[in-house]
């Protein structure tokens, strides 16, 4: 995603998050800003993290980690909100 991140990722001594990470933690970061409430975008980040990260203490891939913890959030977050026109 950009330099910053990856730099992040290298100082916490964690994996870079590769393309798929990405596009599913930033989805779900827009979903449960938009749908929840934005100040809940970081706190639900930061969950997402531990779930994921205790997942793969665990003995479960990363993938498979993130795809299930946000499986969950998905499944968790309110209905969208009609689109409604002018």
């Amino acid at each position: 995603m950009s330099d910053w991140t990856d730099r992040l990722a290298e100082t916490l001594g964690v994996p870079p998050l590769d393309a798929a990470q990405q596009s599913s933690l930033l989805n779900a970061s827009r979903e449960v800003a938009h749908r929840v409430e934005r100040k809940e975008t970081p706190l639900s980040t930061y969950l997402i993290g531990v779930a994921a990260g205790a997942r793969i203490a665990g003995g479960m891939s990363a993938p498979d980690a993130l795809k299930e913890v946000m499986d969950a959030v998905l499944a968790l977050l309110p209905p969208e909100a009609p689109d409604v026109g002018p």
